[in-house]
């Protein structure tokens, strides 16, 4: 199967500013998806979209070119990612060139490396809408999610009879490392409606997407090894 990798690297962040290519622990964050998108794909069938000259400047100094700049509609805080995989997609069929499958890696997941593509990648079979990344999750509906009912009261959101956690069923989230979407697929309906999911699932380390500022310094921690981690 032919695989386009996109790497979708808005240049807005409000929670940690210039976020995608900020230096983590000596190396633009960005570079850390690079690193593993490339020891999977060549360069070639990478692509960064971004709506930022910055990222692109800082993309090419690691040696890869950035097919586009992403228009400004798909650059604001309401813009979807499906419509940014869309885009990508409409962007190289346009010029001859036809995928079966994006995988999308986002780049605020440093610890996810070319290993883990490749593992997802062969869970992926003929059929299926998506193989997504996932961690197992610390919080159970069945014993510690509650939501408030009519009358203003806690209910857990699962109904259960458990006593102890460790009974409840294994429930997954999403880490956002790694999606392996079908193409077709996707031209039918955005990847949150898929139904045919499989999951590939990773450490809690690994699975580490940085989002405030506080994840930052966990990042920094792990890459220096410290023993508190």
């Amino acid at each position: 199967m032919k695989d386009l990798v996109l790497i979708p690297a808005r240049g807005g962040s409000k929670g940690i500013p210039g976020k995608n290519i900020k230096p983590l622990k000596g190396k633009p964050l960005i570079y850390y998806t690079l690193d593993a998108a490339s020891s999977v794909e060549s360069f070639k069938n990478i692509c960064v979209s971004t709506d930022s000259d910055e990222i692109i400047r800082v993309v090419r100094e690691y040696g890869m070119n950035v097919p586009f700049k992403r228009p400004d509609y798909l650059a604001t805080d309401a813009a979807e990612s499906y419509e940014v995989i869309l885009h990508a997609i409409d962007f190289y069929e346009q010029r001859g060139m036809q995928y079966d499958r994006v995988v999308l890696l986002q780049p605020t997941s440093p610890f996810r490396t070319g290993t883990h593509i490749r593992q997802a990648l062969a869970l992926y079979q003929s059929g299926l809408d998506m193989v997504v990344s996932v961690r197992i999750a610390h919080a159970n509906p069945y014993f510690n999610l509650f939501e408030e009912n009519t009358e203003g009261f806690l209910t857990r959101s699962k109904s259960g009879s458990f006593t102890r956690r460790q009974d409840c069923p294994v429930v997954y989230e999403y880490n956002g490392a790694i999606y392996v979407m079908n193409v077709q697929s996707l031209k039918k309906e955005p990847h949150t409606k898929f139904s045919k999911i499989r999951k590939y699932v990773m450490t809690d380390k690994d699975s580490l997407d940085i989002d405030t500022t506080f994840d930052w310094i966990i990042a920094e921690a792990i890459l220096s090894g410290s023993s508190a981690i």
